[in-house]
């Protein structure tokens, strides 16, 4: 039987972006620049390049913003060919060539219902998740890393890394069965942001994961768990009872732009990354260390 080939995404984006109030008082936090470039479009690139055709935007009250930034705008595409500035008009043009939806997430209920809301969309297809706070840099897309496991397991895969065990708590742990080559591990269990001192490992759900579409059945069903909220870790669990699921250890730089200090060390990284920015922007951060050891000195 062929395989069917993985060609549809979904990027919930309905929290509401409490670490970075005030700014995401009026402004949905996916929008909010890395430079010049809202986070969220660094994901939707990810999808593009790794191959995925179908995007579906699970979104929320406050958040046309979102909608607005993937459409086309005639008249400053008017008003940019007029004047003849083609390179700002290659950057718009790229955020409305892409085949994107949206649905609204009516209530708050947990990152397992805002992936409920794609079942329609999806149907009986493999599909990725993209979370809009994990932004990863590598050499082969890291979506594109988990739908070539998907090839040889026709299984689920979710994307871990290894973190510091003491940030464990902060996210879903995966507790391993046993290991396979190339970064692939059989999972026993996943463990949802496990009390300090208790995690199975420390290979932690950053952000990518693959489906089949009979996660649905699991998470139609799902009881609320941790915070009062339908967990996705809690569906993947069941799902794992009957159908294997397996964890894959991606190659690249994560970066977490879902809290402050990830936030500004992404942002000067990229800023470094870039020819046109990084001798002003290694200027500045010289200067203002040296400012600061010399207040330092004098206090």
């Amino acid at each position: 039987m062929t395989i069917k080939r993985v060609k549809k995404a979904v990027i919930p984006a309905a929290g509401l972006g409490t670490r970075f109030l005030p700014a995401t008082k009026a402004m949905p936090k996916e929008m909010l620049p890395i430079v010049d470039k809202p986070t969220i479009q660094y994901i939707i690139e990810e999808a593009v390049e790794s191959g995925i055709e179908d995007i579906l935007i699970v979104t929320g009250k406050g958040k046309r913003a979102i909608e607005d930034h993937f459409d086309s705008v005639p008249e400053l595409e008017q008003q940019l060919i007029e004047k003849g500035k083609s390179e700002f008009l290659k950057l718009v043009e790229e955020t409305t060539n892409i085949n994107i939806h949206f649905i609204r997430q009516s209530k708050p209920r947990g990152l397992g219902h805002a992936v409920l809301q794609a079942k329609a969309f999806i149907g009986d297809e493999p599909f990725v998740v993209m979370l809009g706070d994990d932004i990863v840099q590598a050499d082969v897309p890291c979506t594109r890393q988990l739908i070539e496991q998907y090839n040889k397991t026709e299984s689920s895969i979710i994307g871990v890394q290894p973190v510091s065990r003491d940030v464990t708590h902060r996210y879903g742990i995966v507790d391993i069965q046993s290991s396979l080559e190339g970064g692939l591990h059989k999972v026993e269990s996943f463990v949802e942001k496990p009390a300090p001192g208790t995690e199975p490992s420390n290979l932690a759900i950053l952000g990518r994961y693959l489906f089949t579409p009979q996660i649905f059945k699991f998470l139609e069903t799902q009881e609320p768990g941790a915070g009062g909220e339908i967990q996705l870790t809690d569906a993947i669990t069941r799902l794992n009872e009957v159908q294997r699921v397996f964890a894959f250890e991606f190659t690249g730089k994560r970066y977490d732009v879902g809290e402050k200090l990830g936030f500004i060390q992404t942002t000067l990284e990229f800023a470094l990354a870039r020819e046109d920015l990084r001798d002003d922007v290694l200027k500045m951060m010289t200067q203002l260390v040296e400012e600061q050891s010399s207040m330092n000195a004098v206090n």
